[in-house]
């Protein structure tokens, strides 16, 4: 299902003295960060706009520049520790006064100007580099990257370490990277733009924006977790947007057919969310309360395919059918473990993973249940099918030579 996306441009209008020095008390822009304020001397306030319908930021700013030993330029900022990662697509809106205005995502040890900080910065002129300044009040270093014109902008701290990747939508990263700058445990991080000339604000927009935590060193898979999100993706433009977020696990969304709601699963229950009330429901599933995330709802949205681990099967995946809505599930496998992967568009048929001898195949069987029909038999593991919309093919993945690829066969 195509998700559509409408961006609103809000042009607010103050009415104010002349600001000389930074904001003393700073506006709360909401969604990730904990406030904005402008650093360092500035004539014309900033500000930053939060849109909570499309997860964006606004960002305007003035400011002399960003270099030497001090900066000017307004900031959207956490206080963040440890090891994290600043993620964003980002542009300037309009052609600007100045080609080198700039925006992009920083950290810093202090809002004081002379702050020791790094940034990833994109200029007007096109010019992406990874600037730096290792101390207080010392000059500002610069590692410029042979990309120009970045728009996707990702900032990593590492330690001492701090690593630039930048892109053009859609195209490979470019990496840089600076060691031994040590800007202390608690930093600020964020959104900035300076625009380079004390009398003009410039804006820019910053979307996709993301804050991530690496996993410690000693992660355990579903021992330890690290948080899930739940993000839509406009296809056509690559836009994300966070609608949901846990601190344990959520897997495998799949759109209802009206596309009001999502199905998903949770700790080995399934849960319905509502896109309109932006929140979620357990479903009933009875005594299947083992759930992975091969869970399939049927083309007409009336039934879910679920693959529960029953203690009568040692713990092994078994494949069941009930209600969408809810109830008391059908078993439709006798051998396991066996993995729903698809349905098929008459609502007829379930296609699934069989784990059989020490071999996984392709396997086909009724909606009703009976006997199994085997589909693959080559060396390899086999996985992942799913019927075409108009029932034709099957899709599935396979190692059968060698590198795990996507290949298609017949119904049978």
């Amino acid at each position: 299902m195509k998700i559509k996306h409408i961006l609103f441009l809000l042009s607010l209008v103050f009415f104010m003295s002349v600001t000389i020095f930074a904001q003393k008390k700073p506006l709360k822009p909401s969604g990730l960060f904990e406030t904005n304020s402008d650093v360092g001397e500035v004539k014309k306030a900033g500000k930053t706009v939060y849109d909570e319908t499309n997860g964006q930021y606004l960002l305007e700013g003035s400011g002399t520049n960003m270099w030497y030993k001090r900066d000017d330029f307004q900031f959207a900022w956490k206080h963040l520790k440890g090891d994290f990662i600043l993620t964003a697509r980002a542009e300037f809106i309009g052609k600007g006064v100045d080609p080198h205005r700039k925006m992009g995502l920083i950290i810093r040890t202090s809002l004081d100007a002379d702050s020791a900080q790094a940034s990833a910065v994109v200029h007007g002129d096109g010019l992406t580099s990874l600037q730096f300044r290792r101390a207080k009040s010392a000059n500002t270093e610069e590692v410029k990257s042979d990309l120009t014109s970045a728009n996707v902008i990702q900032l990593q701290r590492q330690g001492d370490q701090f690593i630039m990747s930048v892109a053009r939508f859609g195209e490979p990263f470019s990496v840089t990277q600076i060691s031994d700058i040590s800007l202390g445990e608690e930093v600020y991080a964020g959104l900035f733009i300076c625009s380079h000339n004390a009398e003009i604000t410039e804006q820019a927009i910053f979307k996709d924006v993301q804050i991530t935590v690496p996993a410690k060193a000693d992660f355990v898979p579903y021992r330890d977790y690290i948080g899930s999100n739940i993000e839509i993706l406009d296809v056509a433009s690559g836009t994300r947007k966070t609608i949901y977020t846990v601190i344990d696990s959520l897997q495998a969304p799949n759109w209802t057919p009206d596309g009001k709601a999502l199905i998903y699963n949770r700790n080995g229950r399934l849960y319905r969310f509502d896109l309109t009330k932006n929140s979620p429901t357990e479903i009933n599933t009875d005594f299947a309360v083992n759930n992975n995330n091969d869970h399939v709802l049927s083309f007409d949205g009336k039934w879910q395919g679920i693959s529960h681990h029953s203690k009568d099967d040692n713990n092994q995946s078994v494949i069941y059918v009930l209600p969408a809505t809810g109830g008391v599930p059908q078993r439709i496998t006798a051998n396991s473990p066996s993995y729903l992967h698809g349905w098929s568009p008459d609502g007829k048929w379930l296609v699934f993973t069989g784990g059989r001898n020490e071999n996984y195949d392709i396997y086909k069987i009724s909606s009703k249940g009976g006997a199994e029909i085997r589909l693959t038999e080559t060396e390899g593991l086999d996985d992942g099918p799913e019927f075409s919309p108009d029932g034709k093919y099957i899709y599935f993945n396979s190692t059968r030579r060698g590198l795990m690829q996507i290949w298609r066969m017949n119904p049978g």
